[in-house]
């Protein structure tokens, strides 16, 4: 997978923008402001992804290229390489896991103006 693919993918999930709020490096893509996905645009070798708890340690023990978020809350957030053997399909169900989890945290104000983005 390359760059350009993920970021297409990402930004097709309603309400997303993306940033570089850290760096000139580090894209963040977010639904009403709140992060869900980040990865370096000049190196791209992995992402990282929200996730709830228990979900992140099973897929940290189910796959080798899923380690604990770096430089995240190694709780809630998983790195996912690109560059390995997992199937494309499943870094999209995480990111749309990720995605989901996210507008779920968001107050119901936020999760109604999001159904009214078109």
């Amino acid at each position: 997978m390359d760059i350009e693919t993920f970021r297409n993918y990402c930004l097709l999930k309603k309400g997303v923008t993306e940033s570089f709020p850290f760096d000139a490096d580090t894209l963040v893509f977010k639904v009403m402001d709140k992060m869900f996905a980040l990865a370096d645009v000049d190196n791209f070798m992995s992402v990282n992804l929200k996730c709830d708890p228990e979900q992140g340690l099973e897929l940290r023990e189910n796959y080798t290229e899923v380690v604990p978020g770096w430089h995240m809350h190694k709780k809630h957030w998983n790195t996912v390489s690109v560059r390995g053997t997992l199937p494309e399909q499943l870094i999209f169900d995480w990111t749309d896991y990720s995605y989901e989890l996210v507008v779920k945290g968001l107050s119901k104000k936020q999760q109604q103006a999001l159904s009214e983005v078109e």
